[in-house]
Parts: structure tokens; sequence; C-alpha cells
């Protein structure tokens, strides 16, 4: 399962590579291409949030192979494009299964690993899914330049074949007989196209501004949807995503820092490449090469830092994680064009450091406070929340960046992103100090045993 969810984070990366390419093969403006991000992403916003139910309802094998197939049928297909409006058909039909893939890993995952496990569990996952946006531009580069924009999808097809033919034996059917929950149809219709308008909406917004008319539309029209699914929510008894979970201080104070969190590490993985390319004049492959201490720092730091969670408690941890990000995005808010290469590239080394020491322990925290029945709905809150943190985030460091652009100097241009970047500052210190509201130590294994529902509060 690891391996099949490691898969749409590095797509996301290696597809942003080439969207010049799209472009200049079938000779269309970007406007008409950047579809094949937003197709997709609109995609992911519907199915993720039906994941969780789905896994409950026909059990987490079938809904894993049915994800995984979509996804590399659409790989496929998108590596065939005859036409952008194909291109990006097909993105949508891979969305469809790359939405459900990180989603479904998690909710199996979790209920096998339970809540005394939860910190190794998170570990695990951090191994192998912060290696996508790491190597996704590294390896995108490098297959635009020797083999050409078809392998940006086809490179999908041996990972992801190998992935289906291991689930075959390994992954758990699970007993969907045991909680067959009706089909939730308002939840759906609902809380899906609420998810998808708040996410077409901030996708426009990067590019025109929050006061475009389609950026208003889809946030008013997405606020709505979901304000509307959330008054459903509290009186359905089998609700698509049960808001009532956020009741728990515990889950709520570590769905904010997740909001904050993705929204800190994609605003980051938007702005630094940009800023490597644009004011310090890097290729695809070296800006990739640059941005390797970061997920470096990360997949050293998270699987520690899981492990830590359970001794000290993530209301320690995720501030001390917070502090240092805050740290090393105030060093990139005076980077120019001669600033020390070597210097930046520790401080995205201590920056995937501090990441770590925030990611792991929160996702912990997440399945320490919910009992394994609410699993399910605790991973589509914890995916629409992180979706939505990271999105929001992007489109305003994209708005900041294309605002000081228009001025045209290369100093002007510098500034700007000094400017994008104490954007990222402030959200980084938000989400310290949120932190200071996660749960301590989880229960001791005796204590656990005697309530394996609950995790001891600070």
């Amino acid at each position: 399962m690891l391996l099949g969810g490691f898969l749409p984070m590095v797509d996301a990366t290696i597809v942003n590579v080439g969207m010049n390419s799209f472009a200049g093969h079938f000779e269309v403006a970007l406007t008409t291409i950047e579809w094949v991000t937003t197709g997709y992403l609109l995609a992911v916003s519907v199915s993720a949030p039906v994941a969780g139910w789905a896994v409950d309802r026909f059990g987490g094998k079938a809904v894993w192979l049915l994800a995984l197939g979509l996804f590399l049928g659409g790989s496929a297909l998108c590596a065939s494009a005859w036409s952008p409006g194909a291109l990006i058909g097909f993105r949508v039909l891979q969305g469809f299964g790359g939405g459900m893939l990180e989603p479904v890993m998690m909710t199996v995952l979790g209920r096998e690993a339970g809540q005394r496990r939860a910190g190794k569990l998170v570990g695990l996952l951090a191994l192998v899914l912060n290696l996508g946006p790491v190597l996704g531009p590294v390896v995108g580069g490098l297959l635009l330049q020797y083999l050409g924009w078809q392998w940006l999808f086809l490179v999908n097809l041996p990972l992801g074949l190998a992935a289906f033919v291991l689930a075959l034996p390994l992954v758990p059917a699970g007993h969907p007989e045991a909680d067959r929950r009706p089909v939730d149809i308002a939840g759906i219709a609902l809380l899906c196209p609420g998810f998808a308008a708040v996410e077409y909406g901030l996708a426009q917004a990067a590019g025109g501004g929050f006061g475009a008319t389609p950026v208003v539309a889809g946030l008013v029209l997405g606020v709505l949807l979901l304000g509307g699914y959330a008054a459903h929510a509290l009186r359905a008894a089998n609700p698509l995503i049960d808001i009532r979970l956020f009741a728990s201080r515990g889950f709520a104070a570590s769905v904010v820092v997740i909001f904050l969190a993705g929204g800190a590490l994609f605003g980051a993985l938007f702005l630094i490449p940009l800023y490597y390319q644009q004011v310090r004049q890097h290729g695809l492959v070296e800006t990739g090469l640059l941005l390797a201490p970061l997920g470096l720092g990360t997949l050293l730091s998270m699987p520690v830092a899981a492990k830590l969670s359970e001794k000290a408690g993530a209301n320690r941890l995720v501030p001390l994680g917070g502090v240092l990000v805050v740290a090393c995005i105030g060093v990139y808010t005076q980077a120019g064009t001669t600033t020390n290469e070597a210097w930046l590239a520790a401080c995205l080394f201590v920056f995937g450091i501090g990441f770590g020491l925030v990611g792991a322990p929160t996702v912990a925290s997440i399945f320490r406070s919910v009992p394994p029945k609410s699993v399910s709905s605790a991973t589509g809150s914890l995916f629409v929340v992180n979706q939505i943190g990271a999105s929001l985030t992007v489109a305003v460091v994209a708005l900041v960046v294309q605002h000081g652009k228009a001025t045209g100097s290369e100093t002007a241009v510098s500034g700007t992103f000094g400017a994008a970047f104490w954007w990222m500052c402030g959200l980084a210190a938000v989400g310290a100090v949120c932190g200071l509201g996660l749960p301590g130590r989880p229960a001791a294994p005796e204590t656990a045993a005697e309530a394996p529902e609950t995790a001891r509060q600070p």
C-alpha cells in the first residue's frame, strides 16, 4: 500500500514540471493546459471524501484495487492523449483514482496499526510519502530531457503494477459486512461539490486574484455547500465524514495544525523552486537537486519524531518544529541573487527536520484521538483540510509573487519573493502556537488496554 500511495505524491510534482512541454506539444496557451492540473485536482476533490465511506462499505482491499486501477488506467491513457482535451479528460480519470489512494491507505493501515502503534505507522508512512515532492522535480526534469512528456505518465505503470500485484495477497480485505453504513446521498451531494468548488476557486485565484468572478463564485458556492454539509452532518446518523469528531479537543487541534502544516509545506514546495528558477536562474534538474535537503531532513526526522511523540507528547514537539520552520523560512525572506546556496541548503535541511517534528506527531495524534470505527471519517477530514490549506497558501503566495513581478526589475522580483516568504513565516508561527493545544503523552500500554479509544490529554 505504501508503494501505491507513493504514486500520486510523486505524480503531482512530475506532471507540474511538464506544463510548458504540454503547451508546446499541443500548441495551446498555458491557460488551457493548466486544466491538466485543475481537472485532476477537481477529480481528487470529488473522490477523496467518499474514500473512507467506501472502505467501510466495501472493504479496504476492493476499494484500494479499484483506486489503483483507475490511477494506472488514467496514466496510460494520458500518455496516449492525442489532444489537449483528451489529456485533460484522462487526467480527470486519473484523479478519481489518485484521490482515493492516500485516504484508503491511511484508513486501512490506521486500523491495522491501532492507537498504540500510531507513532510507528506515521514514521513508516513518512519514509515513503515524503519522497514524492522531492523526487518529482528531479525525475520529471530527467524524463523530459531524455525521453519525452509521455514518460511523465508512463513512469507510473511499473511501480503501480507491482503495487497492484502485491496488494492481491497482502492487503487485508476488511469486513464490510460489519458496518453496512447506508449511502449518505445528501452528504455526497453537498461535500464533494463543495470541496471541488473551493479548490476550483483557489486554483483560479492563483492567476486572477481573489476578486475575479470565477474565484468569488467558486468560493461562495463552496462555502455554502460545505456549510450545508456541516448542518446535515450534525443531524445525520451516518454522515459521509463525521464532523462531530471535532468535539474532541485533541482531534480539533490536530486538524488545525494539519491545515497550517499543509499550507507551509506546499507553499514552500511552490515558492522555493520558483526562487531558484527565477531569481537564481537554475534549470529544472538543478532546482530539484537543490530541494533534496528538505526531503532528506524530513525523512530523517519523521520516524524519530513519531517515536518521540509517544514519550514527549505532540504538544512539545510540534511547537519546537514550528520554531525551526519559522527560523529557516526567515532566512529565505532575506535571500537574494548572491546568497550562499550552501547556507540555503542547510536551512532547507533544518526546515525538513522541523516539518518532521510537526507532521509526524500531529498525524499520530489524530489516530490516537479517535476510536477505530471513526478512522475513516478522521482520514477524510485530514485529507480535505490538508488540501484546502495547501491550495489557499499557494494561491496567496502566487498572487504576492505575481504582483511583485509586474514591476519587472531584478531587485523588485527578489524582494517580492522575500514578501511571499514572510507570509509563510506567519503561517508557520501560527502553527507553532496551535501546537501547544495538541494532546500530550499518550496513555501507557496498560492504561490503553483498559481504555483503548482515548488518549491521555496534557
